[in-house]
């Protein structure tokens, strides 16, 4: 599904070069759940930015489902993020002056794919919001946004989920729930998910979990298994 070869990151501040990725090599199979956890400023975001080919690397190579994105350009990287591709944000990212519904409907009429209300309106049931359809974001609780959010990114049925911190907003017992629902949702889908977290309980609910340390990947926790 990923393979990742060599892959560098870097960036310029004032005079010196700030390398956040280092010669990173992994390989991540179709349907898998892996957990990339470690220090802030370790280069997780970084990781997940570049495999959504939000940002290009600055050497290596990225493959997703066989085709390299360093062949794409901005209008390929972004046909694949709209039919393979969904990514779950921290701050959950919904548009404020559109309901539930018009968020998770937005990325199907983008794509120009029928029946864009009712696909949405089925998602946003099977996340428990079927009451909430017409609220919009400032009407609904933190975890009530992440679940919209989660429905956005799944609407579509992609084979690719990126989640960045999807819990790291909410309390402990939200949390808790909208990691159920995303795990729930994974199973039933069978797509492949790729998590960043600062919780090691989290990414223990991953098939695999690696560990990044001043952008290499290291050995992950205890009962983690290492790239």
């Amino acid at each position: 599904m990923i393979q990742i070869r060599r892959l560098s990151m870097s960036y310029a501040l004032d005079d010196q070069r700030i390398t956040v990725l280092d010669d990173v090599d992994l390989d991540i199979q179709r349907g898998e759940s892996v957990a990339i956890v470690g220090p802030s400023g370790s280069g997780k975001t970084t990781l997940l930015l570049l495999l959504a080919g939000l940002e290009r690397p600055a050497s290596g190579s990225i493959a997703i489902q066989d085709t390299d994105l360093a062949a794409l350009d901005a209008d390929g990287l972004a046909d694949l993020r709209r039919d393979h591709v969904g990514i779950i944000f921290q701050s959950f990212h919904l548009i404020p002056s559109l309901t539930a519904l018009g968020n998770v409907a937005l990325p199907l009429e983008i794509a120009g794919r029928p029946g864009a209300a009712q696909r949405a309106r089925e998602m946003l049931e099977r996340v428990g919001l079927g009451a909430r359809i017409q609220h919009h974001p400032a009407q609904m609780s933190g975890g009530e946004q992440q679940r919209v959010a989660i429905a956005r990114a799944l609407v579509h049925q992609p084979s690719l989920v990126h989640a960045d911190e999807p819990t790291g907003n909410l309390d402990k017992r939200t949390g808790q729930k909208v990691s159920d629902l995303l795990f729930s949702l994974h199973d039933a889908m069978g797509s492949t998910l790729v998590l960043v977290t600062h919780d090691e309980q989290l990414a223990r609910r991953c098939d695999r979990q690696l560990r990044l340390e001043d952008g290499r990947l290291a050995q992950g926790p205890a009962n983690a298994v290492s790239a």
